[in-house]
């Protein structure tokens, strides 16, 4: 067959990334999950029930829940977009923690809780820096964070065990 020197080479197929999801993986997306579904429960149990009681902490317990929602489908989707939605929500939920946490437990009133109690009626699953989830929203966003630096998305050509050893995470 005679090749013709005026056809133009075929575009390259575009890359697709990946990121290997071991045991530590799927645990933290277990419990990024059981957040979502737990903030979700209560921001609409609260909003529903008695908003008038607290609306800013009531408004910021769905915010919470809405940033465990997308965290966890960060988590799981692959790709680069997806990496960095999850770099984005683990830091605003660290932020959240922190910035909620300090307000609760120094100043309640600034966001509409009665009392210093991370178990009350008006608390939000950051209040008291997540002492009424044992703390687990304090220390999740931490072990996100270490787990997405240590698993970056990798590309994928068509040989993905080939790029897997490679990379080592085979």
């Amino acid at each position: 067959m005679s090749e013709n020197p005026s056809a133009k080479p075929a575009a390259p197929a575009p890359v697709r990334t990946t990121r290997s999801m071991t045991g530590a993986g799927r645990v933290l997306v277990a419990v990024y999950g059981i957040l979502a579904l737990a903030a979700t429960g209560r921001s609409a149990f609260q909003i529903a029930d008695h908003f008038s009681v607290a609306p800013v902490a009531f408004t910021l317990s769905a915010f919470s829940a809405l940033v465990y929602i997308v965290a966890t489908i960060a988590l799981i989707a692959p790709g680069r977009i997806w990496y960095r939605v999850a770099w984005t929500t683990i830091s605003i939920e660290l932020a959240g923690v922190l910035v909620i946490g300090t307000l609760s437990t120094f100043a309640p009133d600034a966001i509409g809780m009665g009392a210093i109690d991370p178990f009350g009626q008006d608390s939000t699953v950051w209040s008291v820096y997540g002492a009424g989830y044992l703390f687990i929203p304090l220390v999740l966003p931490v072990l996100g964070m270490l787990w997405l630096a240590r698993h970056k998305p990798v590309p994928v050509t068509g040989d993905t065990a080939r790029d897997a050893t490679a990379t080592g995470r085979a």
